[in-house]
């Protein structure tokens, strides 16, 4: 079964100082979403799709990197990654549009995001 990469979200303390930060680092070409304080990197041949959220209280996702992998479902998916010993740390969510999400944390406490599309 082949889970490809599917999008990066980078959570930082000062999203405006990552954004600056990976933007030209990486030639990345962000469109921040002012309402939701979320700069969306544009999908390129070399670049996967993602984003950079600010971290707050009310944020669910501290700041760090999280990889999320296509999967055909996030239940399903969440429900394997717990009988494996992972433990759901942010439940599904859905993103209108753009599909379903979730993280948890590995056996070893990495977070590791699957995305229904």
């Amino acid at each position: 079964m082949n889970q490809p990469l599917a999008w990066i979200d980078i959570t930082a303390k000062d999203a405006a100082r990552s954004r600056k930060f990976y933007g030209v680092l990486f030639d990345w070409n962000i469109d921040v979403n002012e309402s939701m304080n979320y700069g969306l990197v544009t999908p390129t041949l070399e670049h996967l799709p993602g984003g950079i959220g600010q971290a707050s209280d009310e944020n669910p996702h501290p700041p760090r990197l999280v990889t999320y992998f296509a999967v055909p479902d996030v239940e399903t998916a969440l429900g394997r990654a717990g009988r494996l010993g992972g433990t759901t740390v942010v439940p599904t969510w859905e993103i209108p549009g753009l599909g379903k999400m979730a993280v948890f944390h590995d056996p070893d406490g990495n977070r590791v995001g699957l995305w229904e599309v």
